[in-house]
């Protein structure tokens, strides 16, 4: 299978394995959030708010496209350090797994929301930091304008819930028709039915977004490990033919040509030598190819590095002010290009699928500790039915809107920080629980650091021992 001796093909298996663990235990560490509100305020039962919440992760895994998991996948330029040994992707791979598993399942052991995101992402950057440090890294391993975009986004995700959660909770003062649901709910008794739909609409709509979201950075990590260990196979979408990549390919030469070289300084004038010897490269690759079978496998990778290079060099070029195109130029080059990347920007639909299970299965199990944090710990009073409502319904329309514009979102960081929203909102500051909002504020602080040391200590263990 795949052209692999046995052993690789074992060690590619356990890979997968741990990336459907991961994903598993994000179901139960993060799902937790989506639940806490219709449990906690008598909206739902609790086996049916896990099940309900389970299939409508299952559901956004499959609707939320791939633009965060390439994201996910763009953060470490695998082109750079995937080379002929195997071994190294599988010690690539198996470390920034590792090191998100251990950080995920520590903190849920606790009870303390912290976010799989940032552990994915931390053990991500750790892995590129640790390979260039190695002699025979070959410059930056790690995108970090990519990075950048990714930390800015979980940033400012978390403010925004908690400002955002203190206004709706104002709108549900100054327009609600009852008193009742500012409340603690009544043990046994379901809401008010207005507000127990809309509890339930938001907890669907938060599982949803979660799997359209986190879900897609779990389809990124299996698409890092594909990608990694067998770059011949998976480095370009199997269901296209790579030969209709040349179309596109002269349209960049194209409008690549018509920049004038005497205008670019010299970075500018680096990058057009690159972008040349890219296309150039692809040039060489398709000369004389009239079938698919003409190809050889090893060359799939090869494609993939010019055309995600290419991109890269040109994007860069193209922004410098010394470069004067018309718009009809630009606007060639940008449809050539996103033609170019439905090539490397891909995952394959079993993928799709085996994450989705892992993150619905998770979900229904090991959700309780979260859940009570989330419905007990973070303020001073029982979470009211307007808490949950507002909450969610802020959570529910930041990672929507992060899955649209292809950026990742952390549901734990969204959620509890709109929690911490509307307890102050309540009755101030002072309803906040200092000593759970400190342990959740370190937790979220510590990730980062924490995974980057680990997965980056993993990694050089591992590819000393593989």
């Amino acid at each position: 299978m795949f052209g692999l001796e046995p052993h690789v093909l074992l060690l590619l298996g356990l890979c997968l394995l741990a990336a459907c663990a991961f994903e598993f235990v994000n179901g139960f560490h993060d799902t937790a959030n989506a639940v806490a509100t219709v449990i906690y305020t008598n909206a739902l039962r609790p086996w049916v708010a896990v099940v309900w919440s389970a299939f409508w992760n299952f559901i956004g895994v499959f609707s939320g496209g791939i633009g965060v998991a390439m994201g996910i996948v763009y953060l470490l330029p695998v082109e750079s350090l995937v080379d002929a040994n195997v071994y190294h992707g599988i010690a690539m791979v198996g470390a920034l797994i590792l090191a998100a598993i251990i950080w995920n399942i520590g903190t849920w052991y606790y009870g303390i929301p912290a976010s799989s995101s940032h552990a994915l992402i931390g053990s991500i950057l750790g892995v590129g930091i640790a390979f260039s440090l190695l002699p025979e890294s070959r410059g930056a391993a790690v995108n970090w304008s990519k990075a950048s975009e990714t930390g800015v986004a979980l940033l400012v995700g978390p403010l925004l819930g908690f400002a955002l959660t203190i206004g709706m909770m104002f709108l549900f003062k100054r327009f609600s028709p009852s008193k009742a649901i500012f409340k603690e709910p009544h043990k046994r008794k379901p809401p008010p039915l207005w507000i127990r739909l809309l509890l339930i609409t938001t907890c669907t709509l938060v599982s949803f977004f979660h799997g359209s979201n986190d879900g897609q950075k779990g389809v990124g990590l299996v698409m890092l490990i594909l990608i990694g260990i067998v770059p011949f196979r998976f480095a370009l979408d199997e269901s296209k033919n790579p030969l209709d990549l040349r179309e596109s390919l002269s349209k960049v030469e194209y409008v690549i040509n018509r920049v004038n070289r005497a205008d670019l300084s010299p970075n500018d004038q680096k990058d057009l030598a690159d972008i040349q010897a890219k296309t150039a490269d692809l040039d060489r690759i398709f000369a004389g190819k009239t079938q698919v079978k003409d190809l050889p496998q090893q060359t799939r990778f090869e494609i993939r590095r010019d055309v995600l290079l290419l991109s890269n060099r040109a994007k860069k070029l193209l922004a410098s002010p010394n470069v004067s195109l018309s718009t009809q130029d630009r606007s060639i080059y940008d449809k050539a290009v996103e033609n170019m990347k439905t090539f490397t920007d891909y995952a394959p639909w079993w993928v799709l699928l085996m994450v989705s299970l892992s993150l619905a299965c998770g979900t229904m199990i090991g959700w309780q500790r979260i859940v009570k944090t989330i419905g007990e710990r973070i303020g001073k009073e029982h979470l009211s039915y307007a808490q949950g409502a507002s909450s969610e319904l802020v959570a529910a329309a930041m990672i929507g809107a992060s899955t649209w514009l292809k950026l990742p979102s952390s549901t734990t960081h969204v959620l509890t920080s709109s929690i911490a929203g509307s307890m102050v909102a309540s009755r101030g500051v002072k309803n906040i629980n200092p000593g759970m909002v400190r342990n959740i504020a370190l937790a979220w602080v510590l990730t980062l650091p924490v995974t980057m040391v680990l997965s980056g200590l993993l990694f050089l263990l591992f590819r000393a021992v593989l």
